[in-house]
């Protein structure tokens, strides 16, 4: 794994850069096709390659939780519905 990572360029990479990157992440769609790309290609930036990877997982967090909210809140409704109400 070391030899790898000394093949990769493991330079800082520039502001220039990192705004590039966000500008790209603000665009619908391309931001999710270039995560991936970023996240699992071997000519990433190692600090890139990391941070996509955590933006994908991150993601992948709130969706989770977004469906089980979601069923819940179905949920409630449904028993709301059918006890009439409540009150």
């Amino acid at each position: 794994m070391n030899a790898q990572l000394a093949t990769r360029d493991s330079g800082i990479i520039s502001l220039g850069d990192w705004i590039i990157t966000l500008i790209v992440l603000a665009i619908p769609i391309v931001n999710i096709v270039m995560l991936f790309v970023w996240a699992f290609s071997d000519g990433t930036h190692p600090s890139k390659q990391n941070f996509c990877r955590a933006y994908l997982i991150l993601a992948l967090i709130a969706i989770v939780l977004f469906i089980l909210f979601a069923v819940m809140g179905g949920m409630a409704a449904m028993m709301a519905a059918r006890s009439g109400g409540g009150f």
